[in-house]
């Protein structure tokens, strides 16, 4: 139960965390996707602003050339024309600033030039110091003059020249303008890529969250399917422990009722036997009836030598004591031919390089599976020879059992007796394995690990 509780936790805390870095992850993707297109387009923004910005600098200076060329024309008009001396040289006053703030709109607008307004722009900055060259003469007449050669001078020079500059200063405008349009392209170029790369960007968020999510709901379905399994293997367990309790229970009343019945059968009987054949030559002795007091001596002897034998018999198959006094090999020997003297059955023991020194439950845990696996073949599995191998290397001992009887599907007819064969091992954390199919005789294979001593030698524990 509680390792079952403990696999619905490990699920349930898996599906959080999976869920949580499910969502960290998208939030991730999507934070990082709201930056960069907040970045975007404060950039597309800042540079729209740019663009206008320049646009409408660009423009404001145009407009002062311009202005200030129509604003040339009228003062030098009105200093041509203008009779009074006084109110001339205001005029040409007037001239000569409208100049200077000219030349300083020039000089903004040189600031602000690109590649395609370079030639126009020196175009209009050459007819400009053309247009102040001629009006120079003009200063250095007299009002005379300045009345008869003011109008003809307007029409011819002024005026055409102005007209020349005004045209150059329209081209440079038609110029700011494409400038203009082109900004307007760069930003809806820069707007399309954003939109791309937010695209790209939410495609990879919602790849990378299906892929995460088939992710999560395999390793999801992959830990469920392994709980299940467990649960299925602990109720498997349960249920051959279950059983392997009720047989050894069952397995030691039946050892007990088997002493029990030997010890009344045989033990009782001749110890009965041997209480009657005292009390005659007890009789006997009286009479003074020596041989035949002998006799009975002789027979009671027997009788004595006989139950002795059972109780060694009885003793040897509880535990032998040549397994504590001689080792494992002979102990492995002695049963073999108890067998064989028994059923008739051709056992042979080999032993390959085996130390006297093995742990105690090694040499009892090989000792019983034998045991048990000998009294399987006789019971079951009608064969006629067996074989017990018993090999041990540096870290491990091997046994290895194999007959030449019938068979068995494993599957269906896995006893109570492989089964603690099987436990015996597992308390020693050692692997045990059963090969058998119908006709085809049964293999036992059994592996228990030696932890070793300095000195190189299996580790005895008490």
């Amino acid at each position: 139960m509680f390792d079952s509780r403990h696999n619905v936790v490990g699920i349930v805390n898996s599906r959080l965390v999976l869920m949580a870095g499910f969502g960290g992850l998208l939030l991730l993707l999507l934070a990082f996707a709201g930056v960069d297109a907040i970045n975007t387009l404060e950039q597309i923004q800042a540079s729209n602003d740019a663009i206008r910005d320049e646009f409408l600098l660009r423009t404001r200076v145009l407009e002062r050339i311009r202005a200030d060329l129509y604003i040339s024309g009228t003062y030098v008009r009105d200093y041509l024309l203008e009779r009074e001396s006084g109110k001339a040289e205001g005029n040409r006053y007037s001239l000569i600033e409208t100049r200077n703030d000219m030349d300083a709109a020039l000089g903004d607008y040189r600031k602000l030039l690109n590649v395609q307004e370079s030639a126009p722009f020196q175009a209009l900055t050459a007819e400009l110091e053309a247009y102040w060259k001629v009006l120079e003469p003009m200063f250095r007449w007299s009002p005379e003059q300045r009345q008869r050669d003011g109008y003809p001078f307007l029409r011819d020079e002024v005026f055409r020249r102005r007209m020349s500059m005004l045209g150059i200063a329209d081209r440079i405008g038609a110029l700011n303008e494409l400038q203009l349009q082109a900004g307007k392209t760069k930003v809806g170029e820069t707007f399309a890529e954003f939109r791309k790369r937010l695209l790209i960007t939410l495609v990879s968020t919602i790849g990378l969250g299906l892929i995460l999510a088939s992710f999560s709901m395999r390793k999801l379905l992959s830990l469920e399917k392994e709980a299940a399994e467990h649960y299925r293997e602990i109720v498997h367990t349960r249920t051959e422990l279950k059983q392997l309790s009720a047989r050894l229970v069952e397995a030691q009343e039946n050892e007990r009722r088997s002493i029990s019945r030997d010890l009344h059968d045989q033990v009782g009987q001749e110890l009965t036997g041997i209480l009657m054949e005292m009390a005659h030559i007890s009789i006997l002795i009286r009479a003074r009836d020596t041989q035949a007091a002998e006799v009975k001596a002789g027979e009671i002897k027997k009788l004595v030598e006989s139950c002795l034998q059972v109780v060694r018999n009885m003793s040897l198959l509880l535990r032998p004591s040549m397994l504590d006094d001689l080792g494992l090999v002979p102990a492995l020997e002695w049963q073999a031919k108890e067998v064989s003297k028994r059923s008739g059955l051709r056992v042979k023991v080999v032993a390959e390089e085996v130390s006297e020194d093995l742990p105690e439950e090694h040499k009892t845990c090989i000792y019983r599976i034998v045991q048990e696996a000998l009294h399987n073949i006789v019971q079951h599995a009608g064969a006629v020879n067996v074989s017990v191998t018993v090999r041990q290397e540096p870290d491990r001992l091997l046994l290895s059992i194999q007959d030449d009887g019938k068979g068995f599907n494993i599957g269906r007819e896995r006893g109570m007796g492989l089964l603690g064969m099987q436990e015996r091992v597992s308390n020693l954390e050692g692997t045990f394995e059963v090969v058998s199919e119908p006709s085809q005789g049964t293999g036992l294979r059994v592996s228990l690990p030696l932890v070793r001593t300095r000195d190189g030698n299996p580790m005895q524990t008490t």
